[in-house]
């Protein structure tokens, strides 16, 4: 029941994802959420940032931010990495998914989505059949919305590292 929330993978930053490796397995479209995903909520592409997306175009990638913010947020973020994006997404539905795959001409097979949030952006990114890296969140402080929900992911991944384990154990 809970595996509709697990992540393909789960690492502790985005910027310790192999983009290379991933561009050599065929994977073309990168889909990013933002706060805290890639900078700290609210926060403008700081240099890290600013990098990561010269080197995943320079690499190949079309990129696409995907956030549930309304359009100045990710439009102040985007104005760095000027990249593709999608605002007010309403994630977890998997319309905008879709349309983020649509406008950088890539499909589920090739498509990798990067977020911190395993209720919208996981989630969503499952039930459109992307797969998913999981990141730990970059900045602990959050609206108190995604506090309460940071809770119910704590059980999720407690399951999620559980079948992990099992899977590890069952190839010995």
């Amino acid at each position: 029941m809970l595996q509709s929330f697990y992540p393909g993978e789960y690492v502790d930053s985005t910027y310790v994802i192999d983009f290379d490796k991933l561009y050599a397995e065929g994977y073309r479209g990168l889909i990013f959420d933002i706060d805290n995903t890639l900078v700290p909520h609210g926060a403008k592409a700081d240099e890290r940032a600013k990098k990561l997306f010269a080197h995943l175009k320079e690499t190949g990638f079309t990129c696409c931010l995907l956030s549930n913010n309304k359009e100045p947020r990710v439009k102040m973020f985007n104005d760095d990495v000027q990249v593709n994006y999608i605002f007010k997404a309403g994630k977890p539905s998997v319309k905008n998914y879709r349309k983020a795959m649509e406008i950088m001409g890539t499909e589920v097979r090739n498509t990798l989505f990067v977020g911190d949030q395993i209720f919208t952006d996981i989630y969503g990114a499952n039930r459109a059949g992307i797969r998913t890296i999981l990141v730990k969140p970059i900045h602990p402080k959050e609206e108190i919305q995604i506090v309460l929900k940071r809770y119910l992911e704590k059980i999720v991944l407690f399951f999620y590292k559980r079948s992990i384990t099992k899977k590890q154990e069952d190839k010995k």
